[in-house]
């Protein structure tokens, strides 16, 4: 228990996620994570503001009731922009999309003659952390699967601490909260829809990346990519989006017999 208010307090201090995750002793939060209430004698040992912030981040005040199998749907989009604008790569998966130059449409006709013309360019992804829209729509469906508040409202998109933050933080963090509330990947269905650049080639590394971040088999999580048949942003390459659809399954503990 303490390792957990650790842990937030060290979020509520403005350090950023990828420190607070190393300060964190992973076996403590395991152990802690096994319940998804606090006994009355830890929650008396527990001052109130940290008592709150430990249920306004994992505990509402309803119960999140310990049903078999939960579903969770998870959607991101990120614009996608020349490389020079967006200051950092295509990442989706945890994978860094190498690539030549694209044809995005520079709707807007700031790089070239015309708004709606064909600027030749790397491109990469415009966000507040990485922009990885396979895990944010993997944490988003996770979340949602349990009733808890949305991606954007636990990492904030105007908090200074998630700014070109790592997303294998974020899905380590949901990972954490599922275990804490008692579930495991039952499986996770990934819909990835960007025009280009193509990704058919990265797949098998984001899927081990999936695999390893949530603690599953390969068995259990299925990646599929398609175009947007050059319609709206996302045909013109200038955004990419992703879907998840996730379950949970309830950890049933053995018994003694």
């Amino acid at each position: 228990m303490r390792n957990l208010v650790a842990f937030l307090l060290t979020l509520s201090s403005g350090a950023r996620l990828c420190d607070a995750f190393a300060a964190l002793p992973r076996p403590a939060f395991a152990a802690a994570a096994r319940t998804s209430c606090l006994s009355s004698a830890a929650a008396a040992a527990t001052d109130e503001a940290t008592e709150a912030e430990i249920s306004s981040l994992l505990r509402p005040s309803y119960e999140i009731e310990p049903i078999s199998l939960r579903i969770g749907h998870g959607f991101d989009i990120h614009k996608m922009v020349p490389l020079s604008e967006a200051g950092q790569p295509i990442v989706v998966g945890g994978v860094v999309i190498d690539h030549e130059d694209q044809k995005w449409t520079d709707k807007d006709g700031k790089y070239t003659d015309e708004p709606n013309s064909i600027y030749i360019t790397q491109l990469g992804v415009l966000a507040h952390s990485d922009g990885d829209v396979i895990y944010h729509s993997i944490v988003d469906a996770i979340f949602g699967a349990l009733t808890l508040p949305d991606i954007g409202q636990v990492f904030q998109d105007t908090d200074p601490r998630w700014k070109g933050c790592d997303s294998s933080k974020f899905m380590e963090h949901a990972y954490e909260v599922m275990k804490y509330y008692g579930y495991q990947i039952g499986n996770v269905d990934v819909t990835l829809i960007l025009e280009r650049p193509k990704v058919a080639g990265f797949k098998p590394k984001m899927k081990e990346n999936i695999v390893r971040l949530l603690r599953t088999t390969e068995g259990r999580v299925n990646i599929k990519a398609r175009t947007h048949e050059k319609v709206d942003s996302v045909g013109e390459l200038r955004s990419l989006s992703c879907h998840v659809v996730i379950t949970l399954e309830k950890v049933v503990e053995d018994k003694e017999e």
